[in-house]
């Protein structure tokens, strides 16, 4: 595994490496709670506010999203300035504000706006987990870390429609809401107690404009930064229709409701799994190989995926299980293809981290609400639009690193961060 240094600023411990990984995936899981717990609550929330058309109630998952992905810009330039430690605190405060604040919405367009706020505080945890895991890691190390941050976070899916459900058993739909609430709070003050400040003094930045630009500007015409940035978007515009859709194409076109909770557990466990295989195969094959073949994977299961459910038709159980197979690729890329955007970034991580996370975040939101708004009572536009996001992303990597593409990535020391966190 990874050493971590021990030894705090006052001579308090530091957390281990599983603490500080388990740490930064609760962080992550902020955001991936806030989105499928609220999944089996949408019908129940738009026969309480007077929504009647379905495909509106996507709204408190895509407007959520659009926060999230707006609401990087912020803190990335804050934690450069400021650290990351101070920055973290606040962020999480907001989420627990907004999160209270849905549960007290009158109307629907107020819980959307307060939902968007929600997704813009949630974003703190995107920003500064990648920065953090930046601060401290290298190339393939750093892709290894990530991978098991990003499978403890991947649980959430298994978890989340159930605990969704279960809350909705016991009260209102505005319970999901107190329960995110009281899960900021505990998170804010694990990290606020635990997590050391990673940003080095010699990263640390002015809020002066010309040099938010002139970061800005590295980000955007860095080409690996940019051509990875764009992949990772049209393939994560993947991940958002299913989140929008599933609930419609298993509620109305599967006619399952019961069974939401059991099949989200059944897909969102190979992508689980495939996130700690991808930590051990990064060190073993090469960062390029194995996220370019990730993305190679998901362009092709999501194309045999449509012309399956189209041509041939399918039950539940067989969509879950291709479902499930489309999304373990899209494990074995994510992970690889945000550590390739953000490998040349390291003196300017927080601000990578934000352009990279709106660009990804926003365009992927927009990409995924097309699709599912496409909803037409069957899961056909649904595995249609998924293929057309694995293309793009394939195409866009080759576009990028054509002569790379299973190039083995320079190995860091093995088990070593890249420099220790800043006292």
């Amino acid at each position: 595994m990874f050493e971590h240094s021990q030894s705090g600023r006052a001579g308090s411990p530091r957390p281990g490496t599983r603490e500080t990984i388990a740490l930064l995936a609760g962080l992550m899981a902020l955001n991936a709670i806030a989105i499928d717990a609220m999944i089996p609550a949408l019908p129940d929330i738009g026969a309480h506010l007077g929504v009647t058309e379905e495909n509106r109630r996507q709204l408190v998952i895509v407007a959520y999203t659009f926060g999230f992905g707006l609401g990087q810009l912020l803190w990335g330039a804050l934690a450069d300035r400021f650290g990351r430690k101070p920055i973290l605190t606040i962020g999480i405060a907001a989420y627990v504000v907004f999160a209270f604040a849905c549960s007290l919405a009158p109307t629907f367009a107020i819980l959307v706006g307060a939902r968007m706020l929600q997704g813009a505080s949630a974003a703190v945890t995107r920003v500064l987990v990648v920065a953090m895991v930046r601060d401290l890691f290298d190339g393939e190390a750093m892709a290894r870390v990530m991978s098991l941050v990003f499978m403890t976070f991947m649980l959430i899916p298994v978890l989340a429609p159930s605990i969704g459900q279960l809350i909705l058993q016991l009260g209102p739909w505005q319970a999901i809401f107190w329960f995110l609430s009281g899960y900021g709070v505990l998170m804010g003050i694990w990290s606020f107690l635990r997590l050391p400040e990673t940003l080095h003094p010699e990263y640390r930045r002015t809020l002066h404009l010309g040099e938010l630009f002139a970061a800005a500007k590295s980000v955007l015409t860095e080409r690996q930064s940019l051509g990875y940035t764009l992949a990772q978007t049209a393939i994560f515009a993947g991940l958002i229709a299913y989140i929008s859709s599933v609930q419609q194409i298993i509620f109305d076109y599967f006619e399952r409701p019961q069974s939401i909770g059991l099949v989200f557990g059944a897909i969102a466990a190979p992508m689980a799994l495939a996130s700690w295989l991808n930590s051990r195969f990064v060190g073993r094959f090469g960062l390029r190989r194995v996220g370019h073949s990730g993305a190679a994977a998901f362009a092709i299961l999501t194309l045999g995926h449509a012309l399956v459910g189209t041509f041939v038709g399918e039950d539940l159980l067989l969509f879950s299980i291709l479902q499930g197979a489309v999304m373990a690729s899209f494990a074995f890329c994510s992970a690889n293809l945000n550590t390739l955007a953000m490998e040349k970034m390291a003196p300017i991580a927080g601000m990578a981290s934000s352009i990279q996370g709106v660009i990804g975040t926003v365009l992927a939101a927009i990409g995924g609400f097309a699709i599912g708004q496409a909803f037409d009572g069957t899961q056909r536009p649904f595995e249609w639009g998924l293929s057309l996001c694995g293309a793009l992303g394939l195409a866009l990597i080759v576009a990028t690193d054509p002569r790379r593409m299973f190039e083995r990535l320079r190995r860091a020391p093995e088990g070593l961060p890249r420099a220790q966190p800043a006292e």
